[in-house]
């Protein structure tokens, strides 16, 4: 509880004496058993899922966001994909600035002048993306059927980045990497009780958003301000597992070309 309180932003009623501090005991209670769980079983990544938290009183927010900082792997939902894939990015990206996390595309600004996407989670989002101080929050969660949990929220800086997605596509693994910029919100984002950040995909909205439906992306990705796409085309590499990417040059004419190229190329290569 003193690391909350001297790590994040506070209102007087989430700390100490307030009214809803017992939901932040809980929270906490919650993050030390998660450690000690993971501790104990040596695991480097985990998954929950809102619809399987048996004793738990409220789903767990704060104690993912902070795990995930710590290095752990983290994947909504049972994503099990991208807790492992989060996981080897905290090991890509030791020693540089920036942080890794797990993203999700939450909603879509669909603006002609300029459309974007907002990523955010529920709960879920790491806070080693976050600019400035995290807020410590306290909200009511209309999913899951358990008490509100406590949560950071924050904005993410600008800049640019990688969204990362992990495809098991029955007879292979895919890597699918979008480039895109991340941006400051135009306005102050006071209903949306999440940590989140916008960004410009790369070629555009449109372009990059049939792209990654023609790839088979999944809604759940791995955000990353410090690996680029060559980064992760060399892991790929190294791993055996196809790689694509959908950036500045992208056109979908020879995007489609290269998924049938790559479907050819996988049906033969392990031999006949």
């Amino acid at each position: 509880m003193k690391e909350y309180e001297s790590e994040y932003r506070m209102e007087p009623m989430i700390r100490k004496g307030g009214e809803k501090h017992p939901a932040l005991r809980e929270a906490a209670r919650i993050e030390i058993g998660l450690r000690a769980f993971l501790d104990d079983g040596g695991f480097g990544g985990f998954t929950d899922t809102f619809e399987n938290l048996h004793g738990l009183l409220q789903l767990p927010g704060i104690a993912v966001q902070r795990l995930m900082k710590d290095g752990y792997g983290f994947g909504a939902e049972g994503d099990w994909k991208m807790a492992a894939m989060l996981r080897v990015m905290k090991f890509m990206s030791s020693g540089l600035p920036g942080g890794n996390s797990f993203m999700e595309d939450y909603t879509y600004h669909l603006d002609p002048s300029g459309m974007r996407v907002l990523g955010a989670h529920m709960l879920e989002i790491c806070a080693s993306i976050a600019e400035g101080q995290p807020s410590c929050e306290i909200h009511p969660l209309s999913i899951g059927g358990k008490d509100a949990p406590a949560r950071l929220v924050f904005n993410v800086p600008s800049g640019a980045a990688i969204n990362v997605s992990v495809l098991d596509l029955g007879n292979r693994f895919r890597i699918l990497v979008n480039e895109v910029e991340a941006v400051q919100p135009p306005e102050e984002l006071p209903k949306l009780p999440t940590a989140r950040v916008l960004w410009d995909p790369r070629p555009n909205l449109k372009v990059a958003a049939a792209a990654w439906i023609l790839a088979g992306g999944a809604h759940h990705t791995c955000y990353s301000q410090n690996i680029t796409a060559d980064m992760i085309m060399d892991f790929a590499e190294m791993a055996g597992v196809e790689f694509l990417i959908i950036d500045e040059n992208t056109n979908l004419p020879d995007f489609r070309n290269t998924l049938r190229w790559n479907e050819i190329y996988y049906h033969f290569a392990k031999g006949i």
